[in-house]
């Protein structure tokens, strides 16, 4: 046991227990109390203790040391401390309220910094435990300087010599102090401490270098000599000062003075060699040689200096101007003495030519070429033509004339028009690249000089194509009074050539490259159309079992952005003669005209069962989310109720070898009772019967849902291939979209429904059908026989019509075994075949359902 880590500073430590005795029950408490051992020494909180005291402190000046801490307690605890070495401090004790204790160092000899300037001593505290322990630290004093030495210069009287007209920052020399002091009491700062304005704002001395420098200008014909007092301070207030002599050296340092008495703003291109067009005089204040001056202008301009007198010059034109290659002049004018070093002075003289109109309108190009695009809209800006006049202001102005002339017969006028401010070309008509590709004209520019000046550049317009036609198809030609047809044999090979699709666009270029694509046929498997020659072609043998009429839509695109498209549709017949192509295509036009509305019911159809789909299952939820919630809401109250054991009264010995459990909840609200009990852990739990009763109920309720939801036995036609199917299911399919109704023998493949056990897949009690079909019924069947074609055409060669559902038993149908009966109220009994077992497993239809057995459908039947 750890007495610190139990009890910390707390004595005595003590730990309570309770013990409890049966036979008879009594409780007994118990304290333990732990004692201390003197495991724990005395230790400080930091290694290293470190204190900063000036040489200049005074004898009995206290110092706060952080005490050291002991973990145990009594006589174990910290008892007392010791200093070492003692020649400058002692310790001193101060026992608190809190009993705790106040360590402090007392200074008792001074410090002398030159003498030692670090003091290290070791600071240890003691317990009262046997054997004693005791921890240390470590304490160094660091003595600080006291400001007893004073700041002295090197030498008491500096010299410097200045150049005149020095520049701003020159350094003239440094000055040096020293102190025997250290630390902020050795570090010295300099001063100018002179009483005149103008030194101080004149010369600047850096306080931590002493390097004196140049704040402004010196002149020496104002003052040759200054003298600058500098003054060294420490950080303790001790100073001293020197003295610095500066001696100005005069230069030649007076630049000549150009004044300018009179000048022309502008000189006329055409004025003569020999013009004045400015007057200068010029000044210098040295004497002497520094007073004598020259005076010269830039190079390669056409104008020179004259000298009328020493003090005065003149600027004339010596050379023809010309404004177009120089408009204007900055000339510059430098004037220099003879002194040493040599100054001078200059001055910009700025010159304007005037215009003259000598120059005509010069076009950017020498020929124009611009790409409209067709069927552009009218004032559509093409293009803007661009010419320069080298003349000025309005000798430059340049106007743009469209020039007359005609292409094919009309004024070039009714296709474009130039803007004469502008030059911008704007398209009058819309053009057509099929009847026009390009046309040139010419356009004239004209500046606004006296007499005018002109010139002119021919234009060429280049209409560039537009798809802005469709592909025309030329072969087959498409024609809406008769059906025409493609017949292949049905020996034809792979790669029969069944026809060819020629189309033409009158369009140029990409937008003229064709292709040819397969849109939608009745079976995709059998033909294909070649990309870019528009041949179609089979993909494969041609078998018995493909249907004699085969309707093919094909689209002819161009590479136009966008592209444009024609549709051609294509009616082929996979028969041997022509008779019998004949008698397939005879209701081949009637039938085509439901094809248009056939989508849109189509359409409409799969929006409305999508619609009570997502009403079904969100009706389903709502009913599952009510019952679970009654449900809960009911356990919930159950939950509450007291739980009462029962234990049969059969065995004399009070010990029961299996203890039941009988758990019942009601509640006053609830239209439900639970009863339960448990078994003997060894056993499952059981029922009671009222809870068995009321899961019965439940799932006999959910067997009326099941079985309400359960579809009706499926006709039995659907497990018969397509070519046996009875009735027009099979071998008397019909093949378009128009159904030819046929007496019932004529179209019955199989014995008559009356004879009893005629076919194996004959549902007893059928009925022929009591009266023809109406056109709401044909139209149903119609329908019906749409979706068959759509999903045969959808699902592609791989798909086969003998392994899926026949859609079509779910209407009525002319010839089927699914009749109406001749009591509305009576429900048709049906009876299905067992599937057979070569066929793979698939989900049968409904069979179809006559007016008598119709009733409100299920949410499963809507899904």
């Amino acid at each position: 046991m750890d007495r610190e880590s139990l009890c910390a500073k707390t004595a005595p430590c003590a730990l309570h227990l309770q013990m409890i005795l049966e036979n008879p029950m009594e409780l007994y408490t118990i304290t333990v109390e732990i004692t201390d051992i003197n495991d724990n020494p005395p230790t400080f909180q930091k290694k290293r203790i470190e204190f900063e005291i000036s040489e200049s402190a005074v004898t009995g000046a206290r110092f706060l040391l952080q005490g050291a801490v002991d973990a145990d307690v009594g006589v174990n605890d910290l008892q007392s401390y010791s200093l070492k070495p003692t020649d400058h401090f002692v310790l001193e004790l101060h026992s608190q309220a809190n009993s705790d204790t106040n360590v402090e160092m007392v200074l008792q000899r001074p410090l002398d910094r030159e003498k030692k300037g670090v003091v290290t001593l070791l600071l240890t505290a003691f317990d009262g435990g046997d054997p004693q322990l005791s921890g240390n630290v470590q304490i160094d004093v660091t003595v600080l300087d006291a400001n007893d030495n004073t700041p002295v210069f090197t030498q008491k009287v500096y010299k410097a010599i200045l150049i005149e007209n020095a520049a701003k920052g020159f350094k003239l020399t440094t000055v040096s102090a020293t102190d025997a002091d250290e630390g902020p009491y050795g570090h010295v700062t300099y001063y100018v401490a002179s009483k005149d304005d103008i030194v101080r704002n004149m010369f600047t001395i850096d306080q931590q270098s002493g390097e004196v420098t140049l704040n402004g200008f010196v002149d020496f014909e104002k003052a040759s000599h200054y003298q600058i007092d500098i003054q060294a301070k420490d950080q303790g207030g001790l100073s001293d000062s020197c003295k610095l002599i500066v001696d100005v050296l005069d230069i030649n340092d007076n630049k000549p003075v150009i004044s300018l008495l009179s000048m022309s703003n502008s000189v006329s291109e055409d004025s003569t060699p020999g013009t004045v067009v400015a007057m200068m005089k010029v000044d210098d204040a040295d004497s002497g040689v520094n007073g004598q001056i020259h005076c010269t202008i830039n190079e390669y301009i056409p104008f020179a200096l004259t000298s009328p007198s020493s003090n005065f010059i003149s600027l004339r034109i010596e050379q023809q101007l010309d404004r177009e290659r120089e408009a204007e002049y900055n000339i510059s004018v430098t004037c220099s003495d003879q002194g040493v070093p040599v100054l001078s002075s200059s001055t910009s003289l700025f010159l304007q030519i005037s215009d003259v109109n000598d120059n005509a309108p010069a076009f950017e190009k020498s020929h124009y070429e611009a790409y409209v695009l067709e069927n552009n809209t009218p004032g559509l800006s093409i293009f803007t033509v661009k010419a320069s006049d080298a003349d000025w202001n309005q000798n430059a102005r340049v106007s743009y004339i469209l020039e007359d002339s005609t292409v094919n017969g009309v004024s070039v006028s009714s296709y474009v028009s130039v803007q004469p401010d502008s030059g911008l070309i704007t398209a009058v008509r819309s053009f057509d690249y099929e009847q026009l590709k390009d046309f040139h004209f010419r356009v004239k520019a004209q500046d606004g000089g006296s007499p005018p000046l002109s010139s002119n550049v021919t234009v060429k317009i280049i209409i560039k194509d537009e798809n802005d036609n469709a592909p025309q198809v030329l072969y087959p030609v498409q024609t809406g009074a008769s059906v025409v047809a493609e017949i292949v044999p049905r020996a034809a090979e792979v790669g029969y050539l069944v026809t060819k699709v020629v189309a033409v666009d009158v369009d140029s270029g990409q937008n003229a490259w064709l292709s040819y694509k397969l849109q939608k046929t009745t079976d995709r498997a059998l033909f294909e159309v070649g990309l870019q020659n528009g041949e179609i072609r089979t993909v494969r043998q041609v078998t018995d079992k493909d249907a004699v009429k085969q309707k093919l839509t094909v689209v002819v695109e161009d590479n136009g952005q966008p592209s444009r498209s024609a549709v051609v549709s294509i009616n082929v017949a996979v028969a041997d003669s022509f008779p019998e192509v004949l008698s397939e295509f005879t209701d081949f036009t009637q039938g085509k005209q439901y094809d248009e509305n056939l989508t849109f019911y189509l359409i409409l159809a799969l929006a409305v069962v999508s619609l009570l789909f997502i009403v079904s299952v969100i009706s389903i939820i709502s009913v599952k989310i009510y019952r679970w919630r009654q449900n809960k809401l009911f356990y919930k109250s159950g939950s509450n109720l007291p739980v009462i054991p029962y234990y049969p009264p059969v065995y004399a010995d009070g010990t029961l070898q299996h203890v039941y459990n009988y758990e019942m909840c009601g509640t006053t609200d609830s239209r439900m009772g639970d009863m339960k009990f448990v078994r003997p852990y060894s056993q499952n739990t059981l029922v009671s019967q009222s809870r068995m009763g009321t899961v019965q109920r439940e799932k006999k309720e959910q067997e009326d849902d099941d079985l309400t939801l359960e579809q009706k036995p499926p006709n039995a036609d659907w497990r018969f291939p397509p070519n046996q199917r009875p009735g027009p299911s099979g071998q008397h399919r019909f093949h378009t979209l128009q159904q030819r109704w046929t007496p019932y023998e004529k179209s019955r493949a199989g014995a008559h429904p009356d004879e009893a056990g005629a076919s194996a897949g004959v549902i007893a009690g059928t009925r022929p059908w009591p009266n023809p079909p109406t056109e709401a019924e044909q139209f149903q069947a119609m329908m019906v026989a749409a979706n068959v074609s759509e999903a045969t055409a959808t699902l592609g060669p791989r798909y086969n019509p003998q392994y899926g559902p026949d859609y079509r038993q779910n209407v009525f149908i002319p010839g089927s075994t699914a009749t109406l009966m001749a009591n509305p109220q009576q429900q048709v009994p049906q009876q299905a075949l067992p599937p057979p077992q070569a066929l793979p497993p698939v989900e049968a239809p409904k069979a179809a359902q006559t007016p008598a057995s119709k009733k409100k459908p299920t949410k499963k039947d809507k899904k």
